[in-house]
């Protein structure tokens, strides 16, 4: 049995209130009895892309649990690469694949600077489908901009584009165990390319659908909520369970 935690959407940096939520988030992380086999970080670390978030980030995620981070369409790849990767600042899709004795966790850059909007370049559909080809193991595949429509406005129209081939390289490999996004700020699950799709809470906020606003509501993202995430297991059977979680800030 595999089980890991998916947090998203921390945003350091946007308001007084984001460093401390998703403490909180990581400190109930840490103080779980049982160990995770992988923490999964779909994007928008920093709100604004500075070294100074992503230093405050870098603090925040440090846990007893294996941590993956990948970038939303809030960060900024030269100072992401810096600060959480130790690497030289290069503007290219940050694409990361972790190996375990038990998955393998391929992170994808779906962030194209500048806009909202999500994509997969060729450099970064390709690297992903050497990933796939190469795993005999469970395959996890992460990125921030979800595939598919979730049903509200605002954020189906910056969702990920130009989504085929990608769709492909999933249904073309058995060893894919789920996709896992984030960038919606609520928790939801579907399928894309017949597996599972599925969606991390927001830590800094939460998205309120379009059947929850009232005709005087300011907008779609509320902050009074409390920050959430997921847990999602594999188990034996190759089958996947998703469970969602409150944690009090």
């Amino acid at each position: 049995m595999i089980v890991i935690a998916h947090v998203s959407d921390i945003h350091i940096g946007a308001t007084e209130r984001a460093a401390p939520r998703a403490a909180a988030v990581l400190r109930y992380l840490d103080a779980l009895p049982h160990d995770l086999d992988a923490v999964l970080v779909t994007g928008d670390i920093a709100d604004h892309g500075s070294p100074a978030e992503y230093e405050e980030a870098a603090k925040l995620l440090a846990s007893r649990h294996p941590v993956f981070v990948c970038p939303g369409n809030h960060d900024v790849r030269e100072e992401f690469r810096r600060v959480l990767r130790g690497e030289e600042p290069a503007p290219g899709p940050v694409n990361q694949v972790y190996r375990t004795e038990k998955a393998v966790y391929a992170l994808c850059d779906s962030s194209v600077p500048g806009e909202a909007a999500g994509r997969l370049d060729g450099e970064t559909l390709d690297w992903l489908g050497e990933v796939l080809d190469g795993s005999d193991l469970p395959v996890f595949v992460a990125f921030h901009h979800p595939p598919a429509p979730l049903h509200s406005p605002f954020l189906d129209g910056i969702m990920l584009r130009d989504d085929g081939r990608l769709a492909e390289l999933v249904a073309g490999h058995e060893n894919v165990a789920a996709v896992l996004v984030g960038h919606a700020h609520t928790a939801a699950a579907t399928t894309f390319a017949g597996r599972p799709l599925l969606v991390a809470p927001g830590v800094v906020s939460t998205l309120l659908l379009p059947w929850e606003l009232g005709p005087s509501s300011r907008g779609c993202l509320d902050h009074e909520l409390p920050p959430a995430l997921a847990f999602h297991v594999l188990d034996d059977g190759g089958r996947v369970t998703t469970h969602y979680r409150v944690v009090p800030a």
